[in-house]
């Protein structure tokens, strides 16, 4: 088994994207879609045919991309336990997607656009995944933010799509930034920008340093991970057409935060300040999420926002110290929130467009295999046992628990109130998908094409919790093993026992509030607590208050005083200067030689008398 065939997996989306580009126009549509989707799905068989590579790490060299003195960065790619999951993870879903994204948007005319870029995506975040050094990761970093601006505004004519590319460009770059001055800041201490050197070499820096390193690689991840206060681009990229909310926005972006920190973990771990810190940043933001996503009546809005607190779960793991929790939880999320993405995208299409919860509902009558669906991925994240995600919240719950400090105590406490929500707005999402009276027309049934690649995901979204069921509830703990990765302080049996009766009771407690809610018929009221939470705590508010309107504000009188002065004012003012200064001048020069010569003359003897007194000092 040649090592060097590693390459091949993001180098397979990385020419289809490259020959879609180039030539799609010229070849049908079926070849253009068939080759999009194969080159992910060939990328998915060869992760699993070099699946025992992981085993032991493998690492390939394609070539030495710098070399400068000491410096050598080449385009090398690790594949361990922890890149090989996360590697199968996004190729299979990205496949499914694919499949989805090839029916959804079969009258769609410029697919060459779509699915260059969405290629150019799968294999940017294969080389984040893969990379085996900071400055490569870097390179796939900005790949999918750029994608993501594209693909967000894909559907640019409309300009409401385009604000929304833009402004998850731009506050993504803003977090961007910040990490590339952690990645300076670690060459600068460790003479290398190797991941694995860099672990390794972590214990050996000075503790500020790691700590001021850890938090601005923390910061960095938020902006991609859409964690406060870096989170109000995600809700409004939800401008982009599903395939890309399904793709970007619950599978592979958004937790490309937390498998950068996952990777750097050693060198994070070495900080308490950092770890407490992201800690707390991920228990605010799965509550903030959370209640957002309560009131929300766009469907995919409701997700994006659910999107948001779920990462901030993984967050929150990594802060507890658990990277195989923040992994579990990662791979359950992609499973069911994928599923539920692609499952909104057809309850939009069977309503002629309309996203309003409101107007979607009877859709056990409509279309009774997507109500399934779509109640496999709400039970998934809702957390009801023994569902994906019970198991994946719990491990995370469990580890902060386990620290038995008032800070980590209080976190978890968060962090299961957020669970309460959570299966508030799930079990209210299928309340209205299934209650809500239907005043739009149907168009028709949402065809196999679009269906099935929902089903595999819908079983995902209900067993992969098995994966990983602890020992103490009578499991084998697969992904623990598997991974060897930190897993945080092990909490006491009594200790997990007593938090799955507890996500249980508070899974049935949030049923019950949505049984008496129906039977009160509910309407939607827009109050100021409703539109507070429906606008994500009025988050984009506070930014331009507190940063885009100064901004604006200094730009202006820039533009007003100094600027002015310095481009109109000087300038005028200089030439008039010199104008009249011409004009003293001018009355100097005669133009008669004799008057030339007498001032000649006049000159020489003052020099004379000039030198003639320095000599005599």
């Amino acid at each position: 088994m040649m090592v060097e065939l590693l390459f091949l997996i993001p180098l397979l989306p990385l020419a289809s994207a490259l020959f879609i580009m180039v030539a799609g126009d010229a070849v049908p549509r079926r070849v253009l879609t068939t080759m999009a989707a194969g080159a992910v799905g060939i990328a998915a068989a060869l992760t699993i045919w070099m699946w025992p590579l992981a085993a032991d790490g493998a690492r390939a060299t394609l070539y030495t991309w710098i070399e400068s003195g000491p410096l050598q960065i080449p385009v090398q790619i690790l594949f361990s336990r922890l890149s090989a999951t996360m590697t199968l993870m996004v190729t299979s879903v990205s496949f499914l997607i694919h499949v989805y994204a090839v029916s959804y948007l079969h009258q769609e005319r410029d697919l060459r656009r779509f699915f260059s870029l969405f290629n150019l995506f799968v294999g940017a975040m294969l080389v984040i995944v893969l990379a085996d050094n900071l400055l490569l990761l870097f390179l796939g970093w900005e790949g999918v933010g750029f994608c993501s601006y594209a693909l967000i505004g894909y559907w640019y004519r409309n300009p409401e799509f385009a604000d929304a590319g833009r402004k998850a460009f731009l506050t993504t770059r803003a977090a961007d930034v910040l990490f590339g001055i952690a990645l300076l800041w670690l060459f600068q201490l460790t003479g290398s920008l190797s991941i694995t050197a860099i672990n390794q070499q972590a214990v050996m820096l000075p503790s500020g340093s790691v700590t001021a390193v850890a938090l601005l690689l923390a910061a960095g991840a938020c902006g991609k991970s859409a964690q406060l206060p870096f989170s109000s681009w995600l809700p409004d990229a939800m401008a982009g057409p599903t395939p890309v909310s399904a793709l970007i926005h619950a599978a592979t972006m958004v937790t490309a935060g937390v498998y950068l920190l996952c990777r750097l973990f050693p060198l994070i771990s070495l900080s308490p300040t950092a770890l407490a810190a992201i800690g707390l940043t991920g228990a605010a933001t799965a509550f903030y999420a959370a209640a957002s996503a309560l009131v929300q009546r766009d469907i995919k809005r409701l997700l994006a926002y659910s999107t948001i607190s779920q990462v901030g779960y993984m967050f929150l793991a990594v802060g507890a110290g658990t990277v195989t929790g923040a992994m579990f939880h990662l791979l359950t999320h992609a499973f069911f929130k994928s599923l539920m993405f692609m499952a909104a995208g057809l309850v939009i299409h069977l309503a002629g467009g309309e996203q309003d919860l409101y107007r979607l509902g009877q859709l056990p009558k409509r279309a009774p295999v997507l109500f399934w669906l779509m109640l496999a991925g709400a039970v998934a994240l809702a957390g009801v046992p023994p569902s994906s995600g019970f198991f994946s919240k719990d491990a995370i719950l469990a580890a902060c628990f386990a620290r038995a400090t008032p800070y980590w105590t209080g976190l978890g406490g968060l962090g299961l109130l957020a669970a309460f929500l959570t299966a508030l707005y799930a079990l209210r999402l299928v309340y209205l998908l299934i209650a809500a009276p239907m005043d739009l027309p149907s168009h028709g049934q949402a065809p196999l094409g679009k269906t099935w690649p929902l089903l595999p995901l819908s079983l995902l979204a209900l067993t992969a919790g098995l994966l990983n069921v602890p020992h103490t509830l009578g499991g084998t703990a697969l992904l623990d093993q598997w991974l060897s990765a930190p897993t945080g302080i092990a909490p006491a049996r009594r200790m997990e026992w007593g938090l799955a009766v507890a996500t249980c009771l508070l899974v049935m407690a949030a049923w019950q509030l949505i049984r008496n809610w129906r039977r009160s018929a509910p309407v939607f009221t827009v109050g100021g607590c409703t539109r507070f939470f429906a606008s994500g705590w009025r988050l984009d508010k506070m930014i331009r208050a507190v940063l885009t309107v100064p901004f604006r504000n200094t730009g202006r009188w820039l533009q007003r005083c100094p600027e002015k002065w310095l481009t109109l004012v000087l300038p005028g003012r200089l030439g008039r200067w010199s104008q009249n200064a011409g004009q003293a001048f001018r009355h100097v020069t005669s133009g008669h030689v004799s008057d030339y010569l007498s001032a000649m003359l006049w000159g020489t003897t003052w020099l004379l008398i000039m030198l003639t007194a320095l000599l005599a000092l």
